[in-house]
């Protein structure tokens, strides 16, 4: 349900500077603001996410429970990754300066940006959106239910996401160091992180 909102109210907010409102921080090049009823209160069903990336970083796998995702790019260039679960396939779309890819609701999906200086928006057909992180599912789920029903070894499993950090948002982390893979490239492989905008 949407909120009911007071235009005639001498406390309703009709601007808002995003440049205020970080949502997540990674470094200066790699950040994430917010625009949500929480920021400003004559908003009934929209709010976005500000973004700018630099090249190899992802937007960790994520769905959003409560509303479809717009994205649209204003600089640089992301590839989105879609997972479909009416095909049971990645469908990968990428994006350059004014073209958009539109992920429905529930969706899981991730965001790979392959230039430096990427700017992209996110919109959401929600007053705030909700979002379900792969990080924190990954840190959530405990290791044995994961290694007796995929038949795994719990402590192979165990170490595997040791690193893994709950509501990464941006990855892979600064102090990341990957075996078999001596420089930062693109590959099109399902991934698994993401979490709730507070």
């Amino acid at each position: 349900m949407y909120p009911t909102v007071n235009y005639s109210s001498h406390s309703s907010q009709f601007s808002f500077d995003l440049n205020k409102s970080p949502l997540f921080v990674k470094n200066n090049k790699n950040y994430i603001n917010i625009l949500s009823v929480k920021q400003m209160n004559s908003l009934k069903n929209v709010s976005l996410l500000d973004i700018f990336l630099s090249k190899h970083n992802i937007i960790e796998p994520h769905y959003h429970q409560n509303s479809a995702e717009l994205i649209y790019c204003i600089t640089g260039s992301v590839v989105v990754s879609i997972f479909n679960p009416f095909t049971k396939q990645l469908q990968h779309y990428t994006l350059t300066p004014g073209k958009v890819a539109n992920v429905p609701q529930g969706w899981w999906h991730y965001i790979v940006t392959l230039v430096d200086n990427t700017h992209i928006l996110a919109i959401f057909d929600a007053p705030t959106p909700e979002v379900i992180l792969g990080s924190d599912i990954l840190k959530i789920t405990p290791s044995h239910i994961l290694a007796q029903t995929y038949c795994i070894n719990e402590n192979r499993w165990n170490q595997a996401i040791a690193p893994v950090k709950p509501a990464t948002f941006i990855g892979s982390p600064q102090d990341c160091i990957q075996n078999n893979r001596t420089s930062p490239h693109y590959s099109f492989h399902p991934i698994f992180q993401y979490r709730q905008y507070s």
